[in-house]
């Protein structure tokens, strides 16, 4: 996990939401992990504490997370993403970067044709 970019005008709870779904979805935390603990999420992500709890409740009514009074937060439930996706995805991020491609044009035309395809 990575401090938060307090420069990309994206609050940092969000942020930091983010980070925690994308470790279960690529399978770094998996069903039942426990997180580590708030103080020192805190120091990962560079924010205060307060940032982190919110993050933390928000996952926990997204039904991500598990709080456990006094033994911490656990993953609910994990997505992990089959292995070929992210091999394609690998292969098409190339290919856009080989085009000059930025990531904020590559999420636009994305966005679009996810909602465009049946």
């Amino acid at each position: 996990m990575r401090a938060v970019d307090k420069h990309s005008g994206i609050p940092a709870y969000l942020q930091i939401m983010n980070i925690i779904k994308k470790e279960i979805v690529i399978g770094n935390l998996k069903s039942q992990d426990r997180l580590p603990p708030v103080r020192e999420l805190q120091k990962t992500f560079g924010v205060n504490v307060n940032t982190v709890m919110r993050a933390l409740e928000k996952l926990q009514t997204e039904d991500i997370l598990e709080a456990q009074h006094g033994v911490g937060y656990f993953v609910k439930e994990s997505k992990i993403i089959n292995p070929e996706v992210i091999e394609i995805l690998k292969k098409s991020v190339k290919e856009l970067k080989e085009m000059d491609m930025d990531l904020n044009t590559t999420m636009l035309i994305l966005e679009e044709v996810w909602r465009n395809v049946e």
